[in-house]
């Protein structure tokens, strides 16, 4: 993908924000006809049938469900894509230790009046404990290094079954072995087709009465009523979700009169923390794509991130 002068367009809209980093990386900013890359900043807005000379595209996200079952990606299958896994991962992996920390310490509970015997009743530890961290990615990566520093056995479940510093790692296809040897879960793992209703009826009847599930993924990784089941019967701790099944969670759905259900609306990446990281992303693989180099976070279209 090495050229003289790599033109890249900006869509759906133009942004001089965007045409910056495409400059600081070492590309042109130029009209989508004659581009080889193409930055595309909006996740809603259907991608255009791209001109042949275009051989590398951007994506917004790290998840791609959207492309993927509009066709897109299917569509051009000369075009290198690329997701933005990883740009975000510090905030996320904030985020998930937030919801973790909540939920084991009892924050979720608003206390009324001043009861020290009950609130001790409901304040774990997470130092000494166990936490399966389901997709050790970007996220994985942030995440892990701050649970050690708390004292946390980590156990890391990834697709490869690649080493991951300070962490125990198990392959996704012995992912059943995890769930009744942990205190804890954290679901850092991509949608698919293998990952939906991850965490089902069974899973959670495997975990124990103080664990937590923290989804930070996607909430299809969850299946939803057999969670309420769960929650309701007592057989887990308690749940921190940043993603619902489904999205947006309506008023009035069961989830939201739990009192250990922590919900909070898909803003683990708030607007004002995700630009600034999706502009560094682009720079950074503008800059490898001008200089021959494989970009950051090429999509495998089979497994679907």
């Amino acid at each position: 993908m090495s050229q003289d002068a790599l033109v890249v367009a900006v869509g759906p809209k133009p942004d001089s924000d965007f045409d910056a980093a495409i400059t600081a990386g070492g590309g042109v900013p130029g009209p989508l006809a004659r581009a080889t890359g193409l930055v595309w900043t909006d996740s809603r807005s259907p991608l255009p049938q791209l001109p042949a000379g275009v051989r590398w595209v951007q994506l917004p996200f790290a998840g791609i469900e959207g492309f993927l079952s509009s066709g897109a990606l299917a569509r051009h299958p000369q075009v290198v894509f690329t997701s933005a896994a990883g740009a975000y991962s510090g905030t996320v992996a904030e985020q998930a230790l937030g919801l973790l920390l909540a939920g084991v310490r009892g924050l979720w509970h608003r206390e009324g009046s001043w009861e020290p015997a009950s609130a001790a009743a409901r304040t774990g530890r997470l130092g000494g404990s166990t936490v399966a961290v389901v997709g050790a990615g970007g996220i994985g990566r942030d995440l892990i290094p701050a649970l050690r520093a708390l004292g946390v056995k980590v156990v890391a479940v990834n697709r490869s079954g690649r080493p991951v510093d300070d962490a125990v790692v198990v392959p996704a296809d012995r992912i059943d072995e995890v769930w009744p040897a942990v205190d804890h879960v954290v679901l850092a793992a991509p949608s698919t087709a293998e990952t939906r209703a991850l965490v089902n009826a069974g899973v959670l009847a495997q975990l124990r009465p103080h664990s937590w599930v923290i989804n930070v993924a996607r909430g299809s990784l969850i299946d939803t009523d057999a969670l309420v089941d769960a929650l309701r019967a007592g057989r887990i701790g308690g749940v921190g979700l940043d993603v619902t099944d489904p999205e947006p969670l309506p008023d009035g759905h069961p989830l939201w009169s739990i009192p250990n259900a922590i919900i909070t609306p898909h803003v683990a990446n708030p607007p004002q923390h995700l630009r600034p990281a999706l502009l560094e992303r682009v720079e950074v693989n503008v800059r490898r794509v001008a200089n021959g180099m494989e970009p950051l976070a090429v999509i495998d279209r089979d497994r679907g991130y």
